[in-house]
């Protein structure tokens, strides 16, 4: 990104671990290091995309962002406060500008409740209007992600998988949000439908000014809506560059070897390209490799990989990259 470019979110050595409790006396025997040191910036404006395998820690990074998660170390700075200092009533007062749009949306919608009551909770909560302001709220907020505003009283059931989406949407955007935390919003959708909802989000921002943390395993949805892309593993960001230069060259190895599993449209270039097949499992986030994490399965791995953790470097303009190797 450009220098005029200002940061919405600043994230330091981010790391969120899960106790791992055991025996009578339920005492710590180890801890599951699901995001273990994360280190970007979000500018405002942009969408910023995520990506990495089931398990890598994707979701879970962008809960602790939100502090749905508290954190175990690190700083989060969201226009320019640090999140995790903040007190419970001042950091109540910050929420309505940091919102998530969660991956499921029939668990996520309380299927005793209205449409209409569901997306004016957030309304409600934060006593922002009420009465007859309220339902024409609601009614702006339906009309505004292509649902019909008499729809208010009916039950999330009544929808399809898409529409529930959209209602999830609505609800996100209720108390006029500046960043939003997008988990996987199309994995759960049809592709046909996919390609609605990211139309929508889109559109959402260039109207409303929105900024996106995309969290995604569809590489070829990352290509089309990030400005710039973070690649996960095990809790670590692997590489971080621009969408264009990260997909024309990566640098990391497991950049490398996500992209060339994505199918490519023509025939006769497919059966000419080379694939990277990695061996072995994921590890256990409980037990991390020690020096770099990817080690286990790298293809090009050397003795220095398994010693010594490689340091977060800028090795381009705005291409950032965790890797020993990488030149």
């Amino acid at each position: 990104m450009t220098a005029d470019k200002k940061v919405l979110l600043r994230v330091e050595n981010l790391k969120k671990h899960f106790p791992i409790m055991r025996g009578i006396f339920r005492r710590q025997v180890g801890a599951v290091k699901a995001v273990d040191g994360l280190t970007f910036d979000v500018y405002e404006g942009e969408t910023l995309g995520m990506v990495g395998e089931s398990g890598c820690g994707k979701s879970t990074a962008g809960r602790t962002i939100l502090q749905l998660y508290p954190i175990t170390d690190g700083s989060i700075h969201f226009e320019g406060r640090d999140l995790a200092a903040l007190a419970p009533d001042e950091l109540r007062k910050v929420r309505p500008r940091m919102q998530m749009i969660f991956q499921d949306p029939q668990a996520c919608l309380n299927p005793r409740m209205t449409v209409g009551s569901i997306i004016s909770e957030p309304l409600d909560e934060h006593s922002v209007v009420s009465g007859e302001k309220k339902r024409e709220r609601v009614q702006e907020l339906l009309k505004l992600v292509g649902l019909n505003p008499n729809h208010a009283n009916r039950y999330p059931h009544e929808f399809s998988g898409g529409q529930r989406q959209r209602i999830g949407i609505a609800r996100a955007l209720a108390l006029n949000p500046k960043f939003i935390v997008c988990d996987e919003p199309i994995a759960a959708l049809d592709v046909s439908i996919q390609a609605q909802v990211v139309n929508l989000l889109e559109d959402l921002q260039a109207e409303l000014g929105l900024t996106y943390l995309f969290i995604s395993h569809d590489l070829s949805m990352i290509r089309h809506i990030s400005d710039r892309v973070a690649v996960m593993y095990l809790g670590k960001i692997m590489e971080l560059a621009n969408s264009h230069d990260l997909y024309r060259d990566p640098l990391h190895p497991y950049t490398q070897a996500l992209l060339s599993a994505v199918p490519v449209p023509d025939p006769n270039l497919e059966a000419k390209r080379e694939r990277i097949i990695l061996t072995g499992d994921v590890p256990s986030p409980a037990n991390p490799p020690s020096g770099c994490v990817f080690h286990t399965r790298c293809p090009v791995a050397v003795e220095v990989c398994r010693q010594a953790i490689p340091e977060w470097r800028e090795l381009r303009a705005e291409h950032w990259v965790s890797c020993h190797l990488a030149e």
